[in-house]
């Protein structure tokens, strides 16, 4: 069996563009003459299209795209991802062409509805017996399979297996997160060695919104050894060759070397490039203070786009140091992109001014500090409306969480690169840029000076907050795992810093909803993730 893997970057919504890609990589596999090529998850429409499958002309519009690629196929045949509808239900679906026509529909069974996925919003699932997908290829039998299908031991692969299959063929729009890349792999080689049949795991690669999609599809034989990769966080088209009965003399792959800081950079590259091109801009614009945050989003964005498409913005105020400045326009050299400097002390000392008669009697407060974060908002929304530029904000998940940012000030802009990027993972991702490039271009000064917004003479992070390696922690566990304040404290952190934290998360929740969309690359981000209520008067009992 010669099998053609495309591991492809679909739009969502892009019909026509996504149909033309999938001819360009049919026609790349019918003239290396493989006998089939598979597609990612929804192919056609993009993963995941939401609520564009409710307006009947769009499920309509792809039903007509899936049946032109059909008629396009020649002997080769193609399995490819669509969203099918029987007049009455829709149905996340793939579709088997070959010779002119669509020969068999398969309509995925196990549909998600945790985490990102709200696939129950949309599909019905697709009916459960044993020979559903399964095709005869050649001498061999094949079984259609769409992403959890394959995830679940129970599901349908041990009933298409029984039916005859000895190769899955997987279908997936699976997103990243931490320590997937394992956990993936590991359940694919137990699916294939209990089942004993081979899957061709192909997944989808790209940005949309806040998810990504890796790639780094898989061919894993019967006996549960990985004898092909595709690339991760790249598009990708391998063709690899096995047995009838899913066996395979390849040799066994080498692992991924890359560790979660590595696949965490490709991941917001990834999820920046296409975020900002796939939306029709070209630049991006930063506001550069010379600390590590904005630092960090300066280096992501010159990856993603080219150093000629990154501006950054210095704004200096009557708080702001002689040594940020400097780090800011070093850094702008070393990535060798523009940098403007554009003061809001006049317009800061206006607001004061203005404000003056009804401040009357009260003390400096939060209020003037975030005056100042709203100067710098308003520039850096005047300069994107004037040159098109998408402003990047550059809060992370640390900050994101209890509120430590202004709302209309430093939250402004279009996307939020590290916005599910905690503070402590922050300094990580510098320094392997550093240790990456071989050279410092992130001043050692930014990594070695303490975290500071600069709103008030002498300001540090940790006047606001407990340090970032305790706080980080606290916030894993609350927001990713749904822990409790009395489990947290049982896993060993002080009870009145972990009932500070929790209640800053809580309150702050109003703020978050207003935020821009980011990456996400923890297993639950705030977003589609995190769906927590804003009028919330859970108390957090201690036991």
């Amino acid at each position: 069996m010669r099998i053609a893997v495309a591991q492809v970057n679909p739009t969502v919504g892009d019909l026509a563009g996504n149909a033309s890609l999938a001819e360009e990589l049919y026609a790349r596999a019918e003239g290396e003459n493989c006998d089939v090529v598979v597609f990612p998850e929804l192919m056609l429409v993009g993963y995941p299209p939401e609520d564009l499958v409710l307006k009947g002309r769009f499920v309509e519009d792809n039903v007509a795209v899936v049946r032109r690629f059909a008629e396009k196929t020649r002997e080769c045949r193609a399995v490819i991802g669509f969203v099918d509808s029987d007049g009455e239900h829709i149905y996340n679906a793939a579709a088997l062409c070959a010779n002119g026509a669509i020969e068999s529909i398969y309509r995925k069974q196990l549909l998600p509805n945790y985490a990102v996925f709200d696939e129950e919003r949309y599909f019905t699932p697709g009916p459960s017996g044993g020979d559903n997908g399964v095709f005869a290829l050649g001498t061999s039998v094949c079984a259609m399979s769409i992403c959890e299908d394959i995830w679940e031991s129970d599901g349908p692969v041990p009933r298409q297996v029984a039916s005859g299959a000895r190769i899955i063929l997987s279908l997936n729009g699976s997103p990243f997160h931490s320590g997937k890349h394992g956990e993936r792999e590991d359940m694919l080689i137990e699916r294939a060695r209990t089942n004993s049949c081979a899957v061709v795991y192909v997944n989808q690669v790209g940005g949309q919104d806040e998810l990504v999609f890796d790639g780094a599809s898989l061919v894993i034989d019967a006996d549960g050894r990985v004898v092909a990769r595709g690339a991760a966080f790249e598009e990708d088209f391998f063709v690899i060759n096995l047995g009838v009965d899913g066996r395979s003399s390849l040799p066994t792959t080498s692992v991924d070397h890359d560790d979660d800081i590595d696949r965490m950079h490709h991941a917001l590259v990834l999820g920046t490039r296409d975020y900002v091109r796939k939306n029709g801009f070209t630049d991006v614009l930063i506001g550069l203070s010379g600390g590590i945050d904005s630092t960090l989003v300066a280096c992501i964005a010159v990856e993603a786009l080219g150093a000629e498409h990154v501006h950054g913005v210095a704004m200096p105020s009557r708080y702001s140091s002689q040594g940020s400045l400097d780090d800011a326009d070093a850094l702008a050299k070393n990535l060798a992109i523009d940098r403007r400097v554009v003061p809001i002390e006049e317009a800061f000392s206006s607001y004061l001014s203005m404000l003056e008669p009804s401040f009357a009697g009260r003390e400096p407060d939060l209020t003037e500090e975030n005056l100042q974060s709203r100067c710098r908002g308003t520039t850096l929304m005047a300069l994107s409306n004037k040159f098109n530029w998408v402003v990047l904000t550059t809060g992370n998940k640390s900050e994101m969480a209890v509120g430590y940012f202004t709302i209309y000030g430093d939250s402004v802009g279009g996307y939020a690169v590290i916005k599910d990027v905690l503070k402590t993972e922050v300094y990580s991702l510098c320094r392997r840029i550093n240790e990456r490039a071989g050279r410092e271009v992130i001043p050692e000064s930014v990594l070695v000076k303490p975290p500071s917004a600069e709103l008030r003479p002498d300001q540090r992070d940790d006047q606001s907050l407990p340090p970032y390696d305790v706080l980080d922690p606290i916030v894993r566990l609350y927001v990713d795992g749904d822990l409790t304040v009395s489990e947290i404290v049982g896993h060993g952190f002080d009870e009145a810093t972990v009932r500070r934290i929790a209640r800053l998360i809580d309150v702050n929740e109003y703020k978050r909803r207003q935020c821009a969309p980011g990456v996400r690359v923890s297993t639950k981000a705030f977003g589609k993730d995190r769906r927590m209520p804003i009028t919330n008067r859970y108390s957090h009992p201690a036991h």
